[in-house]
């Protein structure tokens, strides 16, 4: 194997760790409730508190990885992950798991850390197509999460699932020391510390209501109260950023034209994922005399293989077709399948097969969507940042996660509590609807090829 392969390989198995979390709790709420006796709403933070301590952390560890190294900080991300998989799996109570959870979620700068590495450690012609493959680890592992939990849990419990996690992550540590190397390219200054307090205020106060105000009432006090603090809060932390000389996120470099367009399809995609390959498993095992699949958990599993293959398959060979295709163009024609397969699925979900079929192409739709979009940030701009624009990136596919997650289960559990078959159709039509929506945004904003530094590679054909 090629120092190179060594490189994605060790990187890939360390990032699939933590791809695997963003899932595997979703499944199991219903097992964490009747353990711990508690409600289905004090349960589900097991779930959103992955998901703001991901929102959190990755663009404040991107920078510091900037700053003081993405190998270090990146093999210290690992560590603490792997501590959230003890406590998740140790935990005498529901408030010890969600502080393993918290710990989980700060896994979620792995991604833009991972995507700085590859940039450092492989020749530039390689970059694109291992971006793709890492960008199908994160895409396969979310989903594989769905999949597994329930089979993992009838076989050891859900305590047990957490071991996985785990033991892949020890892997992936030793590997990364033993293989990968630090480039020495570092950012200059220093952390904005007042950025980033008001960058996770208003993410907070963003992302729980829009996890709980399902539960709540969206037009509750508390609900509309959060989404008050989350405003004020982000327009503070925009004024932050623009005054200040050494900003966490330099808003003018995220929202240039070369940059933006691939943000914005982040941020839809992202919410078009979440609500297409999260809740298709719980369609397929809703009863057939209610308008679902009928189907066991293992049967559901099977149906959602196609969609893990085509996400595999597509990823893995980013690379060549970027030789064909420029990066816009994947990214355009990536979220167009996906939209058109949530379309059919909305369409035609009568038979486990039309769902399958509908759930290849929208693996192969997304396994094209993220790897360009992380190669169209990562090619983009100066290499002394590419965590914190990575991690940008990566915060918009959480934010479009969460945003998609309520939406979903607003319509889909609004008026049946278990779903039904109508509402999970219109909810993939939304998914249709964001995804198409993406592919029209990176479609019609042009960005013409330019060298960013001269140590930065320029896009692939990016015109």
């Amino acid at each position: 194997m090629s120092r190179s392969s060594s490189i994605l390989a060790a990187i890939a198995v360390a990032v699939s760790s933590i791809a695997l979390l963003q899932n595997l709790v979703i499944p199991l709420v219903p097992l964490v409730q009747a353990e711990f006796g508690v409600t289905a709403d004090a349960a589900s933070w097991s779930m959103t508190a992955w998901l703001i301590a991901a929102a959190v952390a990755t663009p404040t560890l991107g920078r510091i990885g900037d700053l003081r190294g993405r190998r270090t900080t990146f093999l210290l991300t690992l560590g603490v992950t792997a501590l959230g998989d003890v406590f998740a799996a140790l935990a005498p109570n529901l408030a010890v798991l969600i502080v393993g959870r918290v710990l989980q979620g700060i896994g979620g700068a792995l991604f833009p850390l991972a995507y700085g590495l590859l940039r450092d450690a492989l020749p530039r012609e390689r970059v694109t197509g291992a971006i793709g493959v890492v960008s199908a680890v994160i895409g396969i592992g979310g989903a594989a999460g769905t999949v597994l939990a329930g089979p993992l849990a009838d076989l050891v419990g859900w305590r047990g699932t957490f071991a996985l996690p785990f033991l892949v992550a020890l892997i992936g540590a030793f590997l990364t020391v033993a293989l990968v190397r630090d480039s020495g390219v570092r950012a200059h200054g220093g952390v904005n510390v007042r950025s980033s307090l008001l960058l996770s205020a208003w993410l907070v106060a963003l992302l729980i209501p829009l996890s709980a105000g399902a539960r709540w009432g969206w037009a509750s006090p508390v609900t509309l109260a959060f989404f008050g603090v989350a405003a004020l809060a982000f327009a503070a932390w925009i004024v932050s950023e623009l005054r200040s000389a050494e900003p966490l996120v330099d808003l003018r470099l995220t929202l240039s034209p070369a940059i933006w367009p691939a943000n914005a399809a982040a941020l839809l995609i992202g919410a078009g994922v979440f609500a297409f390959w999260g809740y298709l498993p719980q369609f397929l095992e809703l009863p057939a005399a209610m308008g679902g699949g009928g189907l066991s958990v293992r049967d559901a599993g099977l149906v959602l293989v196609p969609m893990l293959i085509g996400m595999s398959g597509i990823g893995f060979a980013a690379g060549a077709i970027n030789r064909v295709l420029s990066l816009r163009l994947m990214l355009a024609f990536g979220a167009a399948l996906m939209g058109v397969s949530a379309a059919s699925a909305a369409l035609a979900h009568t038979s486990p097969w039309q769902l399958a079929l509908a759930g290849a192409g929208f693996g192969i739709g997304c396994g094209l969507a993220y790897a360009a979009s992380a190669s169209i940030v990562v090619q983009g701009v100066p290499a002394e940042v590419t965590g914190v624009a990575t991690g940008v990136n990566a915060n918009l596919r959480t934010i479009g996660s969460a945003i998609g997650s309520a939406a979903t289960g607003a319509i889909v559990f609004g008026a049946a509590p278990h779903g039904s078959a109508s509402g999970f159709a219109m909810a993939w039509g939304l998914v249709a609807a964001c995804t198409l929506a993406a592919g029209i945004i990176v479609w019609a904003v042009r960005t013409r090829p330019h060298a960013v530094t001269a140590s930065a590679p320029q896009l692939v054909d990016a015109a």
